[in-house]
């Protein structure tokens, strides 16, 4: 082929048969997200859609200059007005791009908010990370509150159970505020000082930029020299205390599992207080399914007003992968209740009254228009996976009888050609 497809990205296809491509086969993609909003409206989550480009400082700011996706991730582009334009690579700088913009927190409730799309980050593609791929996130915007934090960290967890998910790890952290930050990466820094030169060539650029980021370090022996590391939960102001032991409290009152993990680290600069993660194993490495944090200074970064918020955003591949890895059932795809083979023009033109009949009633059907075998046009019904078929031709036009062929068991079932259409709506549950 001329033109093949980018590297790092993909399509989602009506039906993919490669053993390895079944989770982009968007029957799947549209049971997740329907999924998603379900979930989102019943947390009184509402949807927002930002542009898939912002201008880039707006990233820069928001995400943070010493940011991996701000490094060494992001796509971005000069326009023919000279401006610098960048791909999205995450959602919540943009949402909160558009709160200050719209001036949404002047509303008289805090703002909760959803969205599904494609963000963009170029890196080399691997299970589960892609340069174009897809998330959920919410942001809740105006509650600084502990119960905020547990319901957004519920919802998330809440999706993966209702999705499937099985064996996760719930881990929760408090980064704490600037007061706790900055001493905090002082004691760092002094711990690893000594080890300056042990430590990876991406650590060592952490140290000077942003200290706390080594905690995230895949590396081993950076880990290894992480081990009597001083732990930030020493290092916590009360009010961050306060606010991480009422976090732990209030997960284990609704019964949330989780594990509190002192080294979990957020890779943006904005996060605040508590921030979570949760991995599969199903993932090699590169494990986490779902992380989030409170980012309560990043709309004054934007030129905002201060304003708590909290949020998430979680990987639609890695869930729909993790869920094939674990086993976990997916709905079939749509299918045609009925597969109509009209035999002559005759038969095309009441086969084209019967289809648009039962369409409008919201029954699936589908017409092989120019049949010229009947048994290629049943071997097509198999493939769609029709329920039933009907061969009309003149014997059935000139009797009114009608033998409706049941693909899966190969029953025949006799019927007046009146009564097709209310048979068909008595089998269909989302018919009117």
């Amino acid at each position: 082929m001329k033109n093949p497809i980018a590297k790092g990205v993909f399509d989602i296809v009506p039906h993919d048969p490669s053993p390895e491509g079944v989770w982009r086969s968007s029957h799947l993609w549209q049971y997740v997200e329907e999924t998603i909003r379900s979930l989102a409206n019943v947390y009184g989550y509402r949807e927002i859609r930002t542009p898939i480009f912002e201008r880039t400082e707006l990233f820069v700011r928001g995400v943070g200059d010493s940011s991996d996706i701000v490094t060494k991730e992001m796509y971005t582009f000069e326009d023919r007005g000279g401006r610098l334009m960048t791909l999205r690579p995450e959602g919540t700088a943009a949402v909160m791009r558009a709160v200050i913009e719209k001036r949404l927190e002047q509303q008289p409730a805090s703002q909760k908010l959803f969205y599904i799309g494609p963000m963009f980050r170029y890196e080399r593609p691997q299970a589960g990370r892609y340069r174009q791929h897809h998330q959920f996130g919410v942001e809740a915007v105006g509650d600084p509150s502990p119960e905020q934090d547990v319901e957004v960290i519920d919802l998330l967890c809440e999706l993966y159970q209702r999705l499937g998910l099985k064996n996760l790890t719930v881990m929760v952290n408090s980064v704490g505020d600037a007061k706790t930050r900055k001493e905090y990466g002082e004691a760092l820094r002094t711990h690893l000082s000594p080890s300056f030169d042990q430590l990876s060539a991406e650590s060592q650029i952490r140290f000077e930029k942003n200290v706390l980021r080594i905690l995230d370090s895949k590396d081993q022996n950076d880990q290894k020299l992480l081990e009597k590391a001083p732990s930030i939960l020493d290092f916590l102001t009360e009010e961050s205390k306060e606010h991480f032991v009422r976090v732990q409290a209030l997960l284990k009152k609704i019964g949330r599992k989780f594990v509190a993990q002192p080294n979990l680290v957020r890779g943006l600069d904005y996060y605040t207080n508590t921030v979570f993660e949760i991995t599969s194993g199903e993932l090699g490495s590169q494990n986490a399914v779902g992380a989030g944090g409170r980012y309560d200074g990043l709309s004054p970064l934007l030129g905002g007003p201060p304003l708590p918020a909290i949020g998430f955003a979680t990987g639609i591949e890695r869930m729909i992968q993790t869920c094939l890895a674990q086993n976990t059932p997916f709905p079939k795809a749509p299918h045609p209740l009925l597969f109509l083979i009209p035999l002559g023009e005759r038969a095309k033109d009441r086969a084209i009254d019967l289809s648009y009949e039962l369409r409008h009633q919201n029954v699936a059907t589908e017409i092989q228009w120019h049949p010229k075998k009947v048994g290629t046009a049943l071997q097509r019904a198999t493939q769609l996976n029709a329920t039933y078929a009907l061969i009309l031709g003149e014997n059935e036009l000139d009797s009114g009888s009608i033998t409706l062929k049941e693909l899966a068991t190969r029953r025949e079932i006799p019927l007046p050609l009146t009564d097709l259409i209310d048979f068909l709506l008595g089998l269909n549950p989302t018919s009117d």
